[in-house]
């Protein structure tokens, strides 16, 4: 039985954030399932660096369709989660759907791969606590105040718990996740 991959995102997620592990997930044989807070065609952006600016751009990205809602997710039927960055976490950690299917993979001792933005979810959990991690470096100050370790690097692995900065660092940060996840939940 193959096993089955959840990816938790919204509207202005990076594309390449969701994009990339979405499809090197099923390269690898496993089943992924794209879950927002609703059912609908999810609008990703680009951000990009170009010289001037001191932070960086954001461009519309790709479309893709949602395949469940929040409210719609079963937990057991999914062997890991990731956690997308992007501007996307920045509201989806307020939801309350949303936190306790993290708190249920978390608790279960489930694979979760998450990059750049996506750690505001964890922390809005409060499930960074004693943990390291790394993220966008902006967020440093985010992380440290959750109560996480944090560590400027291409992906940081704390038990299940696999981290990365941002889409430069994907190959990294697969790589780390798919050793955890081969390890826990092979794809078939």
């Amino acid at each position: 039985m193959t096993a089955n991959i959840l990816i938790v995102t919204g509207d202005a997620a990076e594309s390449l954030e969701v994009l990339y592990p979405y499809q090197r997930l099923r390269e690898e044989g496993y089943e992924v399932h794209i879950a927002a807070p609703s059912r609908k065609k999810l609008r990703f952006v680009v951000h990009d660096f170009e010289p001037g600016f001191d932070t960086y751009t954001e461009k519309p990205g790709y479309t893709w369709p949602a395949d469940l809602a929040f409210s719609e997710v079963d937990p057991d039927r999914y062997a890991a989660l990731v956690i997308p960055g992007g501007r996307a976490p920045e509201y989806l950690r307020n939801d309350p759907e949303l936190r306790a299917i993290l708190t249920s993979f978390l608790d279960a001792d489930k694979p979760v791969a998450q990059i750049c933005h996506g750690p505001l979810i964890t922390a809005a959990a409060d499930a960074l606590r004693g943990r390291r991690v790394t993220a966008y470096p902006a967020l440093e100050p985010d992380m440290r105040s959750a109560g996480a370790t944090f560590q400027d690097s291409e992906a940081v692995v704390d038990g299940t718990l696999v981290s990365s900065r941002a889409w430069p660092d994907h190959s990294a940060w697969m790589r780390e996740f798919l050793k955890v996840l081969r390890a826990k939940a092979p794809a078939a």
